[in-house]
């Protein structure tokens, strides 16, 4: 009586290799949005002026922070979901 066969083993993974390069590469773009977002901590308040001048525009209101960084923040997210989703072409040759 055999209560254990370990002759058969079970490789039906949820995801494959392919999926987790891309969930990956999907956590390397969020961290490049997130670097790009950073920024802006300085001591004293006058510093965010370009060249101390208060009647221009504060550094920390810049094209990066405003409007490159959160695009790359939703695509970054928008790419994991796709690498959570991914699926391989099955052969039809494993059954």
């Amino acid at each position: 009586m055999k209560l254990l066969d370990n002759t058969k083993e079970d490789k039906n993974f949820t995801f494959s290799r392919t999926n987790y390069i891309l969930v990956a590469v999907g956590a390397l773009i969020l961290l490049v949005g997130f670097i790009l977002l950073s920024g802006g901590a300085v001591e004293n308040p006058d510093d965010f002026y370009p060249n101390g001048d208060p009647n221009q525009v504060p550094e920390i209101f810049n094209f990066r922070r405003l409007t490159l960084a959160p695009i790359v923040i939703l695509f970054g997210f928008a790419f994991e979901i796709f690498a959570i989703l991914w699926a391989p072409k099955s052969n039809k040759e494993e059954k």
